[in-house]
Order: C-alpha cells, then structure tokens, then sequence
C-alpha cells in the first residue's frame, strides 16, 4: 500500500511539474501534425525543425536567464542584426575565429551597458531595451552601408554544414549551450541567486547575495548569445543583412513563455524553454507542410501561443488552489 501511494505521489508530481505538461503539450502537436502530414515523421524534416530550433532557441536561453530575475529584452533582434554586421566586416579583415569574438565581445558589451542602466540607475528594462532595440538597428544600416555583406570566406560555412557523430555542427552547439545553461541555474549558487532576485529582489539583497552583479549578468548573456545566433544564421546563408534578426525578440519572449517562465520572475527553467522552442518551430513546419498560406500562419501561431499560456495559467491556478 506504502509502494502505492508512493507511486501516485511520484506521477502526481511529475504531472505536476510544468516540464513534463509542456512536453506532453509537444508530443500532442507532433502526434497530431504527422497525422496531417504524411512527411512530419520523416527523418529529414525532424532534422530541419532541429536546425530551424537553432537561432531562435540560442536568443532563448539568454532571454530565459532576463525573465528569471523579472525584466525583458526587447534589443535581441537587434544586436543580433549589429553584430552579425560587425562580423561580417571583421571577416573582410580577420581570420573567422577572430571574427566571431568581436561580435560575441560586441554583443556582450551591448548588454553590459542596457543591464547596468537597468539595475545600477533603476531605469526600466522594457524602455532600456526598447532603446538599444532602436540604436542597434540603426548602427546596423550605418555599418554595413544599408546593403547586405555577401562576400563571406567559404569555410565560414563549415560551421553550420559539419557534422559530429551525425549530428549538425549548428544544432550540437545548441544542445551543448542548452547543458551548460541547465548546469548553471540548477548547480551553481550563481543561478540560485538569478531564481532569488526573481521571487523576491529585496529578501535576496537582505540575504546578502550580489543583486546587482546577478541582474546584470542576464542582459550581457543575453547580448552574447544574440551574437552567436546570427553568427550561425550567417553561416548558414552565407550572407549577412543589417535587418536580419528583425521580430526575432518575440519569438525569444514566446518560446520562453510557453516553456511556462513567468514574465514576473523566478519561475521558469532552461528545459521549458527548450521545449517551448520546439513547440514554436514545429508549429511553423507543420503550416509549411500543410501549404497553409505564410498570411495565415502568423495567426495561426499567435492563437496557439495565446491558447497554450492560457491553459498552461488555468492548470496552475487549479494546482495551487489545491
């Protein structure tokens, strides 16, 4: 009897955990899209919404570390536009490697300086944001003269189109920044700080804990990764476009969400973004697939976003009201 109750506890709390509801959420969508369309299942389109997961679940991971302390990034798209022009011009003068870090070191700068306006001076993060959204896409049409950079060294694609035991260059990366982001937040006292500034900012500054660093922290993350995303997305084209990364902030804020973060802070984990990532991007490949007009489908994902926060909210009410 002890082994039975014991067991229903163990399912009440995997079912319980917003993880395992989000995953059944996705198992559900791929069930019903391979029903649909003969072609889901098939190994190569399982491999194009893995590379299609690539750009917009790194953005991700950064955008989950800036809600788990409560703010927003809004300038995402935009960085990831400035640096891949910064990249691009430093290709036309550097070896790769050389390149890629001063956009990483670039991105990483642009959120050092929007986080420490935020939490140094208490301006908000939505009109920071919105700010550096603005100036960033700017800077790109200044840098690149308005024109895309198509001249790129033909190894400079390799990072996308090698493979690792099977598996893509591109998507092996996001698994391991996916390992590594987990290993942060759940093993590390730096990510028990950032879950402690978003439950309760003045209780983890009265516990003595480094508020201010950690809450910068999130935004130059945020600023890097944004930088390795459109250095992946380069490779991947081959070219480099000063709008490039444009409205790539609300499917960054979308994936975070579904994956079940609150927008308040301290609630949300590194595997629901994951899984909220693969939600978005198997929706789009499911309309693709099912010839649903490009019109259509960005109603279509805005109704299934609206729908799965809403369940997602009504479900959490009833556990906590229990």
């Amino acid at each position: 009897m002890h082994s039975t109750i014991a067991e229903r506890s163990l399912v009440s709390n995997l079912v319980g955990r917003l993880e395992v509801r989000m995953l059944g959420l996705a198992l559900i969508l791929g069930a019903a899209l391979s029903i649909l369309s003969p072609h889901f299942l098939t190994s190569n389109n399982l491999w194009n919404v893995l590379d299609q997961s690539v750009v917009v679940g790194i953005v991700a991971i950064g955008m989950t570390f800036v809600i788990l302390i409560g703010g927003i990034d809004l300038s995402v798209g935009s960085i990831a536009g400035l640096t891949g022009v910064i990249l691009g011009r430093g290709l036309e003068h550097f070896p790769i490697a050389i390149a890629i870090v001063l956009a990483l070191i670039a991105g990483m700068v642009i959120g050092l300086f929007s986080g420490t306006l935020i939490a140094q001076f208490g301006l908000p993060a939505f009109v920071v944001t919105l700010g550096v959204m603005a100036i960033g896409r700017s800077l790109a049409y200044i840098f690149s003269g308005a024109t895309a950079i198509a001249d790129l060294p033909y190894k400079f694609g390799d990072m996308v189109y090698t493979s690792v035991l099977g598996i893509p260059a591109n998507v092996l990366t996001l698994l391991v920044l996916y390992g590594l982001a987990w290993a942060y937040l759940n093993l590390t006292k730096g990510g028990r700080t950032i879950y402690a500034i978003g439950s309760n900012r003045e209780a983890a500054r009265t516990a003595g804990l480094n508020v201010l660093a950690f809450s910068i922290l999130p935004y130059v993350i945020s600023g890097g990764l944004s930088a390795v995303a459109i250095t992946f997305s380069s490779a991947q084209v081959m070219s480099i476009d000063p709008v490039a990364g444009t409205g790539l902030e609300l499917d960054a804020i979308a994936a975070v969400v579904i994956g079940g973060a609150s927008l308040y802070g301290g609630r949300g984990s590194i595997l629901g973004t994951l899984i909220g990532v693969l939600i978005m991007v198997m929706i789009r490949n499911g309309l693709n697939l099912l010839n649903v007009s490009p019109f259509w489908q960005g109603s279509a994902i805005g109704a299934v976003i609206i729908a799965a926060v809403l369940v997602e909210r009504l479900l959490s009410s009833r556990a906590f009201s229990r």
